[in-house]
């Protein structure tokens, strides 16, 4: 019983949102869960929370113009310019149309400036991510569903319309459920789980997901024509199927292939010496996709497959709704993907948090990370996660701050609606079981096999 007089005090300034300590309702859960502190609701805790869930709002109003702004605006323009190749490529990767790349490096990484708390990385398309997207692709969408037959003839031709269509819908829905997964694992404060994810799984899975890449650019290479493959032991199948064909290898697509990468090789080790010295790095993939291979691919006989991309539409799309009915088919594989995009992400946040001295919020990534993925479902992006070499670069180049991916987006922005048309031709023991389980089970059961067979050693470690 409380003495006399001593009643319930009304929170200062009579506060709406001002509840009894023993009720359970939203503020108990953000107490909970860390977002408030035990202090009454107020305006000054609303505030924090905004602040946490939007940090530009904390960073913004203190940013040094005169000491960063140059810097970021070089840093911009560079990581830009990488996203146009990279953002094309990884788009074949994930089985969509070109322009999707695009889209996809544009929406989210706007979306990011906004939430992420990392000053360096570079968020958008991510070759392991893509690899892991197309495998999604080849085995629910394949080729085979979208063959029409030939008037007159017992022959089919490939729609590639109509498949490029479904797929895009499947991808997106894809995305959405991503963002979904890493906002609500966000949201329950599951940030801790990237410390189960140890160094070595996460570099014997990209690593095994990089030599998959290479094994699916190799048709691109040859300049012949292979049947996709999915599920266990695909890489192998494929691999296969590309020897058997090497002996109708397209010429003109191989050498022009080799000169190119010749040229990127030896442009990007220039680059490295004389670093000191450039103000930016050449922009070597821009050059040889639109002077070099997009000229050389109109004269090849016969084309080359990668001759003649699609037109990239030189337009932004409206929103479109997800097919929820794919959902179930793809939540496996948008689990997989969220963990896998996040634990790059926040790894490599990590690594320049500490080499610059300040710290990145692991929960609020993962929301971000959600944000960018969920609302960039809706405008046909596939999934994003952080990019090794983009991350370099923007770091290298003078960027400190996100100020650096708002001109990269808008890069991007300029080279949809402008611009587009000039593109249209163009512990080892872990390590070790993660790396053969990727290659033998395709990405998303490696993942699988690879977090149980890490949790294990841990188990046994504890118990031993």
């Amino acid at each position: 019983s409380r003495p006399p007089g001593q009643g319930r005090t009304l929170p200062r300034h009579g506060s709406p949102c001002s509840s009894p300590p023993d009720s359970v309702g939203p503020e108990s859960f953000l107490l909970s869960r860390g977002f408030l502190t035990p202090s009454r609701c107020s305006c000054a805790a609303a505030k924090s929370l905004l602040f946490r869930f939007l940090p530009i709002l904390s960073w913004l109003p203190r940013y040094p113009f005169r000491d960063w702004l140059l810097g970021d605006i070089v840093s911009g323009f560079s990581v830009g310019i990488m996203h146009l190749p990279q953002g094309l490529a990884y788009a074949l990767l994930a089985g969509v149309p070109p322009v999707t790349g695009l889209y996809s490096s544009f929406y989210p990484v706007f979306l990011y400036v906004l939430f992420g708390t990392s000053r360096h990385i570079s968020v958008g398309p991510f070759a392991v991510i893509s690899v892991m997207i197309g495998s999604v692709t080849g085995s629910l969408m394949p080729d085979s569903n979208f063959m029409d037959p030939v008037n007159g003839t017992n022959e089919t031709v490939l729609n590639e319309a109509r498949r490029d269509s479904a797929r895009v819908e499947l991808v997106a829905t894809l995305t959405i459920l991503v963002g979904i997964f890493q906002i609500a694992l966000g949201m329950l404060q599951f940030g801790f789980v990237v410390t189960y994810l140890s160094e070595p799984l996460v570099r014997g899975y990209t690593t095994a997901a990089a030599v998959q890449v290479l094994v699916s650019q190799l048709k691109y290479v040859f300049g012949v024509e292979v049947a996709e493959q999915s599920g266990p032991l695909s890489m192998f199948a494929v691999s296969r199927a590309q020897l058997g064909q090497v002996g109708g290898t397209n010429v003109g697509a191989l050498v022009t292939s080799l000169i190119a990468m010749a040229a990127i090789l030896a442009v990007k080790m220039l680059s490295a010496k004389f670093a000191s010295k450039l103000p930016m790095p050449i922009p070597i993939e821009l050059i040889t996709v639109r002077r070099g291979v997009s000229r050389t691919a109109r004269h090849l006989e016969p084309p080359a497959p990668w001759a003649g991309f699609p037109s990239l539409g030189c337009r932004m799309k409206p929103p479109m709704a997800p097919n929820v009915s794919y959902f179930g088919q793809v939540v496996g594989n948008a689990f997989a993907i969220a963990v896998v995009g996040y634990a790059i992400c926040i790894s490599l946040g990590k690594i320049f948090a500490l080499k610059h001295g300040y710290k990145v919020n692991s929960n609020q990534e993962l929301i971000a990370l959600g944000i960018c993925n969920f609302v960039g479902g809706f405008f046909q992006c596939f999934s994003i996660s952080c990019s090794m070499s983009r991350t370099l670069v923007q770091e290298t180049t003078g960027g400190n701050s996100q100020v650096a991916g708002v001109i990269a987006s808008l890069v991007i922005l300029v080279t949809i609606l402008k611009i587009g048309q000039l593109f249209q031709d163009l512990p080892k023991l872990i390590w070790l079981v993660t790396f053969v389980a990727t290659l033998l089970l395709n990405l998303d059961m490696g993942l699988g096999v690879s977090v149980a067979f890490a949790l294990l050693t841990v188990i046994f470690r504890t118990q031993l």
